[in-house]
C-alpha cells in the first residue's frame, strides 16, 4: 500500500464519521436540553468527532511525511506545488484543527457527565488535552509566520482561548451550579466551529484548493458559532437566574404575611 493509498482510506474513514457529525451536530443543539434525545444524539456526535479529529491528525502526520505523494493532485497546482506549503496548511494546520476538535469534545463531554464533580474532571487526560492544544496552537502560527500564512497564525488563537477558559474551569475545586453547563456548551458548540471549518476548507480542496485560504469560509462557521454559544448560554444563564429569584420571592412572600 502506497502513502496515497493509505491517505484515502484515512480519508474515507474521515467522511463516513464527519459527515454524520455535521448533521448530527444541530439535534442535539436544536433538541430539548436535558431530554433523552439530547442526550442520546449528544453521545453519537461526541464518539463521531472524536474518531473525526483523530483521524484528521493521522492524516496531517502523513502529510507531514509525504506531502506531495498524499496530495498528487497539488503537484502542477500553481500554488500549492511547494511541499512546504502543503506541509504547512494540509500538515500542521490540519493536525492542530485535529486535536482541537478532540480536545473540545472530550472536555465538553466530561463536562456534562461530571456536572460539578471537580475531581472526575481533573484527570490527567484532560489536563494532557490542553497542554497538547497549547503546543499544537503555538507550533500552528510558528509555522504559519515561517511560511508567511497569517490564516494560521490567526485560527492558532482559537486553541489559545480555548486552552485558557478550559483551564479556568479546571482549576476550581468548586464551581458554581450553572458553569459546568456553559463549559459544555461552549465546547460542543466550539466543536461544530472546528468540524465546520474543516469542511469548508479542506473539504474544497479537491476542487478548488485555493479555497482552503479564504477569509470567508473560515469566517462563516465561526461567526454562526459564536452566535450559538452566546445565545444558548444567554438563555440558560436566564433560566437559572429565573429559578433561583423564585424561592426569594417566595420567602419574601411569606416573611410579609407573617408580619
Amino acid at each position: 500500500m502506497t502513502e496515497h493509498d493509505l491517505f484515502v482510506v484515512l480519508i474515507a474513514i474521515h467522511i463516513t464519521t464527519g459527515a454524520p457529525g455535521l448533521i448530527g451536530f444541530w439535534i442535539p443543539v436544536l433538541a430539548q436540553k436535558g431530554g433523552e434525545r439530547h442526550k442520546w444524539w449528544g453521545k453519537i456526535f461526541s464518539v463521531l468527532m472524536l474518531i473525526t479529529g483523530t483521524v484528521a491528525m493521522m492524516m496531517a502526520s502523513l502529510t507531514l511525511l509525504y506531502p506531495m505523494p498524499t496530495h498528487p493532485h497539488l503537484v502542477d497546482h500553481p500554488e500549492f506545488s511547494d511541499p512546504v506549503l502543503v506541509q504547512g496548511i494540509f500538515g500542521w494546520m490540519m493536525f492542530y484543527l485535529g486535536l482541537l476538535t478532540v480536545n473540545l469534545t472530550w472536555y465538553g463531554w466530561r463536562c456534562a457527565v461530571n456536572k460539578r464533580d471537580q475531581r472526575k474532571n481533573q484527570t490527567a487526560l484532560n489536563w494532557g488535552l490542553q497542554a497538547a492544544l497549547l503546543a499544537a496552537s503555538a507550533n500552528c502560527a510558528i509555522q504559519g509566520v515561517l511560511i508567511s500564512q497569517p490564516m494560521m497564525i490567526g485560527i492558532s488563537m482559537v486553541g489559545f482561548a480555548t486552552v485558557a477558559t478550559n483551564v479556568w474551569f479546571l482549576v476550581k475545586s468548586d464551581p458554581s451550579p450553572i458553569e459546568w453547563l456553559l463549559e459544555h456548551i461552549k465546547a460542543i458548540v466550539g466543536t461544530g466551529i472546528s468540524v465546520y471549518t474543516a469542511f469548508f476548507a479542506f473539504g474544497a480542496v479537491r476542487l478548488m484548493p485555493e479555497l482552503a485560504l479564504a477569509p470567508g469560509l473560515w469566517a462563516i462557521p465561526l461567526v454562526t458559532g459564536l452566535a450559538l454559544i452566546f445565545y444558548h448560554r444567554h438563555k440558560v444563564t436566564q433560566r437559572f437566574t429565573q429559578r433561583t429569584a423564585r424561592p426569594r420571592q417566595r420567602r419574601s412572600m411569606d416573611l410579609d404575611a407573617a408580619e
